[in-house]
């Protein structure tokens, strides 16, 4: 669809959890496309997790398993939502510097749960850690012309949500 309207697209599935792949996604990207100005870090990975003991445990909004939280579930969380954030901002911080590049833009995205999501308690925790590596991003590298900024989303429906649920929760938003 995007080269029907005479964009240019390339695609390449990766898991941000093996941090050998952040290099490899930075190379391919300006092998394709040419010097990377704007970085979203728009990956996720959640899985429901709480600090109820799983024989008490039930599905959040009838649908998403949830498990008590493990080693597992937290590491997890944090080496998509927190780590791979972490070092594709560095990643992008070096190429960009070194390149002098005069106008920079991270964007990151969050979860209106990052302070606190129930039943979601790793993906909640490791996007408020995204959340602070964004601001200490903003911090440090604002003088070389690169803006960090947060979008932190409410539900998103991409088909996780019941149909009520969903049409619920969006009447409670602006």
């Amino acid at each position: 669809t995007i080269e029907s309207f005479n964009g240019k697209c390339f695609a390449w599935e990766a898991d941000l959890s093996t941090t050998s792949n952040i290099p490899i996604l930075f190379d391919k990207a300006e092998k394709h496309f040419g010097k990377v100005d704007i970085l979203v870090n728009n990956a996720a990975f959640c899985k429901g997790d709480t600090f109820i003991p799983d024989e008490l445990t039930e599905d959040f909004l009838g649908e998403l398993p949830v498990a008590t939280i493990s080693d597992d579930s937290h590491n997890d969380h944090f080496a998509v939502n927190s780590r791979a954030v972490a070092l594709l901002i560095k990643e992008y911080a070096k190429r960009y510097i070194d390149r002098k590049g005069g106008y920079g833009r991270i964007i990151n995205i969050s979860t209106d749960g990052a302070s606190g999501h129930c039943h979601c308690v790793s993906y909640g925790a490791s996007k408020l850690a995204m959340e602070s590596f964004s601001r200490a991003a903003a911090g440090e590298l604002g003088p070389y012309g690169i803006s960090v900024n947060v979008l932190s989303l409410g539900a998103v429906q991409t088909g996780w949500l019941p149909p009520e649920i969903a049409k619920q929760i969006a009447q409670t938003y602006p």
